[in-house]
């Protein structure tokens, strides 16, 4: 049975790594649910946190070839009980279904989402959460018909130790 895991990898700035690195996937034919990319606490450093649904001996095979990559400083993986994953959703939302349905208004507080735009036409409503989360908010609006648009961004994460496992390979790697 498959389980949803996060790899963590860290790289230096070049030009064509990402595709290195979704390549691996692609080779593997394993789907990747969420990427996100941007700058890690390490400067020059950038950080590419990616789930997928696979077995443990795929993931560690898709770990170990991201990690022979020339640019990748490093890369693991991770379930969900090892690390703290957060994603935002945003919501575009009919506002003339909002005012007439007070279902609406009711999901949007009862999940803790946050409308931040209000217009004659339509209401953006905002999410900050698990991804399971953001799921239950959609399923209720999308039930309720007042959804024009949706999006949400990819998965980001931080691990549950104290250090990031990054800095403490710097450290290995400069002494």
């Amino acid at each position: 049975m498959d389980t949803l895991y996060t790899i963590i990898t860290y790289s230096e700035n070049f030009a064509g790594i990402l595709n290195q690195i979704t390549a691996v996937f692609t080779r593997r034919q394993v789907n990747i649910e969420s990427l996100n990319v941007c700058s890690s606490s390490t400067p020059g450093v950038h950080k590419y946190t990616i789930t997928c649904y696979c077995t443990e001996e795929t993931v560690k095979i898709i770990t170990k070839q991201i990690e022979k990559k020339i640019d990748v400083l490093q890369a693991r993986y991770y379930t969900a009980d090892e690390i703290y994953i957060q994603e935002v959703a945003l919501f575009k939302l009919n506002t003339s279904r909002i005012l007439v349905e007070k279902d609406i208004s009711r999901a949007i507080r009862q999940h803790s989402a946050k409308i931040v735009e209000v217009n004659e036409t339509f209401s953006i409503v905002t999410l900050t959460g698990l991804p399971e989360d953001i799921d239950s908010l959609y399923i209720s609006l999308d039930k309720l018909g007042c959804v024009l648009q949706f999006v949400r961004c990819g998965a980001i994460a931080v691990t549950r130790g104290r250090r990031e496992l990054l800095d403490e390979y710097l450290e290995k790697v400069n002494s």
